[in-house]
């Protein structure tokens, strides 16, 4: 039980403790990574939807991921420039959820579709002959689509379960944007159910996604040792060369946000802010590749 008239409205952002100066620099910095995030992923876009030579099932979920990539730093960067220059860093409890709703939304379904990557690059590399066969159209359109079908309703059970969740203070959120954990953290709820379903959901989405990528990865690398000619290797890397540069990147950023030990010290709210910084900043570059 508690004070209805204690209700939470909106959430304060604390962000990052700095001076003006780095306030503006900061803001420049996400503006440029924003920029040439989103020009590049509509150039990539653009290019396949007008290149009929590129309307193949490796350039659609290409399309997808390239979208995907947009809108997750759509999610969250513009909100955190905001803040960065602004003296009010407010956001209303429904914006806060949405917020935080949309930005896992789009990571998680980015994280399948890795996956849906990993087992297109698999069929081309291995069995080439039966890629057109297997990798259809229509197989590639139902891959896509139950990316993102299977990721809206992973990520909508634990959203609504959070958006019941009663707030009557504090309402300070140590954080650049609203996060799930910060969010739970706040509630004066017993949370030990809604901790359970975002475990289970999110180790079985993100540990088999990883795990399946991996799998993929193996058999492509025993399939290209046993190419006989370098011309050969050459194409088989080209296939794979910009996935197998986005998958580190985008799980080891992943990894480092969610999945390290919360018990490992951190001196202070600077320096846990900074691992944040760090890993969001690696999760937008890893989009521009």
């Amino acid at each position: 039980m508690f004070n209805q008239s204690s209700v939470v409205t909106e959430f304060i952002l604390l962000g990052f403790p700095m001076v003006w100066e780095l306030d503006i620099l900061f803001f420049i910095v996400f503006l440029i990574i924003c920029v040439l995030t989103v020009s590049g992923n509509v150039t990539i876009i653009s290019i396949t939807l007008a290149d009929r030579r590129l309307h193949s099932p490796m350039y659609f979920f290409l399309c997808n991921l390239s979208f995907l990539d947009i809108m997750t730093a759509t999610a969250i960067v513009p909100k955190m420039m905001k803040d960065f220059i602004s003296l009010e860093k407010t956001v209303s409890v429904a914006g806060c959820i949405s917020q935080c709703y949309f930005y896992f939304f789009f990571g998680t379904t980015e994280v399948i579709l890795l996956a849906v990557m990993s087992l297109d690059h698999y069929v081309a590399i291995c069995i080439p002959l039966r890629y057109t066969t297997i990798m259809s159209t229509k197989i590639s359109f139902q891959l896509g689509l139950a990316s993102w079908a299977g990721d809206f309703f992973s990520v909508l059970s634990p959203m609504i379960i959070i958006s019941w969740l009663p707030f009557s203070g504090p309402n300070a959120i140590d954080h650049f944007f609203c996060d799930v954990e910060p969010l739970i953290n706040l509630s004066c709820a017993d949370t030990h159910l809604l901790e359970l379903v975002k475990f289970a959901l999110s180790t079985v989405v993100f540990l088999c996604s990883l795990l399946f990528t991996i799998l993929s990865y193996l058999y492509i690398i025993i399939t290209i040792l046993h190419i006989p000619s370098s011309s050969g290797w050459k194409k088989a890397f080209s296939t794979c060369a910009s996935h197998i540069t986005m998958a580190p990147i985008f799980y080891g950023s992943a990894i480092f946000m969610y999945i390290v030990p919360k018990s490992i010290p951190l001196a202070s709210r600077r320096q846990s802010l900074c691992r944040w910084l760090f890993s969001h900043t690696c999760l937008i570059l890893s989009s521009t590749l």
